[in-house]
């Protein structure tokens, strides 16, 4: 049994593939699934089965596209209630694959509809736990309460997660691999280990909190203490993967490029993926700056928390040759039908934004209204600014008219780059000229 794990660093996803004479299995696969077919070329593997553990929120799977292009059986729970062909995969089945064997537990607590997959041959165990187990925490109980097939309440899923992990590893040995679908940085949970991308049920049993011996209403009340917020995206997730997602290529390949645009229809809603300076010289009017300027940054994220899965958009890049890859990025959350086209702006000044004076505000803090766009966890821990106003980026759009205009409007986040996004939301939500990023100039007020 040959394991290879794949990551999405910008939505620190973990997918799986297996290999077992010459098979090959996978786990929770990605929107994108060239490289697993890359990986099964490069091993001389077929690709004969797909396991999702779970209608995932944060990502789309490209379960169906591998099925239609491979023949590959997709296995899921039948909780899903999964509308795309699929084999029942839950307490008590087992598939064989070569030389290994596919079980499924069914551990709710993450969702009503969470698989653990447990493949064992000879002596090797590994668990591929999806948002079940991480790797030193367990996956939030408050995403399914208005999304998926089977819906519950947070309570109740935060109890039947305590019961998942008090029963049902128990027969499980300390060596199993423990292999979960996300790491540090992802929002399906809130404490997870920023060391390891997996581990051994051992070494959870010792480190990860949720298998203390406590009660259940003192695990219940820490795991629901001080969760993520939920992006507007999540639930459009849930359903795409409980559907299936439409083939990438072909989603893809009917969006419109516009070169050299000088200005925008009326009420376009423009998303802006350049880099903060290019954006503040030269942007048409409107657009809210969400930077992918790196392979890295969390472009999806944002992109889902700020934009909402009905809304209609145009996508500015700076340059046509990298239209494709930030598609692609737009695709990981489903959002490429919202795509209208991806253009280029001419180089004739449209709007631009001026820059803060910082050291006039260094000395008069209070001759500014400031906005701290920080999540709540974050300001809880304290604020920079005494007298700032905090309003998380992910609600800015909601709650820009709450925002005093009788001064100059300084927006700050905790390093940089949410409040690019931020003071551009405002600029546009309130038709003021005088808001200003304070962009990575924050760390001089820690």
């Amino acid at each position: 049994m040959k394991i290879k794990q794949f990551e999405y660093e910008p939505l620190s996803h973990f997918s799986y593939a297996i290999i077992s004479d010459g098979k090959m299995a996978l786990v929770d696969p990605e929107r994108n699934p060239m490289q697993y077919y890359k990986y099964a070329e490069e091993n001389g593997a077929k690709i004969v089965a797909v396991f999702e553990t779970h209608p995932h929120a944060d990502f789309v799977s490209s379960h169906l596209q591998i099925h239609k292009e491979t023949g590959a059986k997709l296995y899921c729970s039948e909780k899903t209630g999964a509308d795309y062909p699929h084999h029942a995969f839950d307490d008590g089945d087992e598939v064989k694959m070569g030389n290994t064997i596919f079980r499924a537990i069914n551990t709710p607590g993450h969702s009503l509809d969470s698989v653990t997959i447990v493949a064992t041959e000879e002596n090797k165990t590994a668990l591929f736990t999806g948002d079940t187990l991480f790797v030193g925490d367990v996956g939030r109980p408050d995403l399914r309460e208005k999304a998926g097939h089977m819906k519950a309440k947070r309570e109740e899923l935060a109890k039947m997660m305590y019961d998942t992990i008090q029963n049902k590893f128990t027969d499980l040995p300390d060596t199993a691999y423990v292999y979960p679908a996300h790491g540090a940085g992802s929002l399906c949970g809130k404490g997870m280990s920023e060391d390891a991308s997996s581990s051994t049920l051992g070494n959870e049993r010792i480190g990860n909190w949720a298998f203390k011996k406590q009660t259940e209403e003192q695990f219940v009340n820490n795991l629901l203490d001080s969760q993520p917020f939920i992006p507007h995206y999540f639930g459009y997730n849930v359903d795409i993967n409980k559907n299936g997602a439409k083939n990438l290529r072909s989603a893809l390949g009917k969006i419109d490029f516009k070169i050299a645009v000088h200005e925008p229809k009326n009420n376009d809603f423009i998303v802006d993926i350049r880099g903060e300076e290019v954006f503040k010289k030269n942007h048409l009017p409107g657009s809210i700056n969400i930077m992918a300027v790196s392979e890295t940054s969390k472009f999806e994220t944002w992109l889902g928390s700020i934009v909402k899965p009905e809304e209609k958009f145009h996508i500015v890049v700076d340059s046509i040759e990298n239209a494709e890859e930030i598609l692609e990025r737009t695709a990981k959350i489903g959002y490429e039908t919202n795509v209208l086209s991806v253009i280029t702006i001419d180089d004739d000044a449209h709007e631009k934004s001026d820059s803060l004076n910082l050291e006039d505000f260094k000395k008069n803090t209070e001759k500014y209204t400031i906005v701290d766009i920080r999540n709540d966890s974050e300001v809880a821990e304290g604020k920079f600014f005494k007298n700032a106003i905090a309003i998380p980026l992910n609600q800015l759009r909601e709650k820009a008219k709450e925002i005093p205009t009788d001064k100059p409007i300084v927006v700050h986040c905790a390093g940089g780059y949410r409040s690019a996004a931020g003071y551009s939301i405002l600029e546009k939500a309130l038709n003021k000229k005088n808001v200003f990023d304070l962009s990575d100039d924050v760390e001089d007020f820690k």
